[in-house]
């Protein structure tokens, strides 16, 4: 019981901290509200589960091997991120980041594969609660994951959402936008120094 709690808290505190995809997360809740959220935090919380379930599977150690590679997967994370930071920024009253739409299930997907928070939280979470050695522990730490990590992200648009009321004019969600969109710029960048300093 100890150990499920334990891993309930690590899942908690790793989902609900600023990172990328919440912060992204944030933004869409603001300018699109909760429910157009659903698709992109759908996608990034299977996209998590699915890295937990294969790093424990074995491709954190393959990952390790070929760190090259990893750091070449986080490069491209980096300018996606600094992309989306950068259309945020750019927007008047609404996310435009592709056609206008807001974010996708393959968006969010896809930015856990390339988000480095999201592999070092993946990393982390199967050395701590060895969930490499048994596919029993594998599959209910990632089962609590999917859940915790699904409300978390979820509530980071439902925040948004309910800060609406604040950034009703133009001119505020545009110094909203920015902030955001600076703020994921610096992420992409800091992410970027990271890798080349090691």
């Amino acid at each position: 019981m100890s150990s499920i709690i334990a891993m309930c808290a690590f899942s908690l505190a790793m989902s609900v901290s600023p990172g990328p995809v919440n912060l992204i997360t944030l933004a869409i809740g603001v300018n699109r509200g909760l429910r157009e959220a659903i698709p992109f935090v759908s996608g990034a919380t299977i996209g998590f589960t699915l890295l937990l379930m294969l790093v424990g599977l074995g491709l954190g150690e393959l990952a390790v091997r070929f760190s090259p590679l990893l750091n070449g997967t986080n490069y491209v994370g980096a300018a996606i991120i600094f992309f989306m930071g950068y259309k945020i920024a750019t927007s008047s009253s609404q996310i435009e980041l592709i056609d206008d739409a807001a974010p996708t299930f393959l968006q969010g997907f896809l930015l856990q594969w390339l988000n480095p928070k999201a592999w070092a939280a993946c990393l982390a979470g199967i050395v701590a609660f060895n969930a490499a050695d048994s596919y029993s522990t594998l599959f209910l730490f990632s089962g609590l994951y999917f859940t915790i990590c699904y409300v978390s992200i979820g509530s980071w648009a439902f925040v948004g959402e309910k800060a609406f009321k604040i950034f009703q004019t133009p001119a505020r969600l545009r110094l909203f936008n920015i902030f955001m969109g600076v703020g994921l710029i610096v992420v992409a960048i800091v992410i970027s120094i990271q890798n080349i300093s090691r």
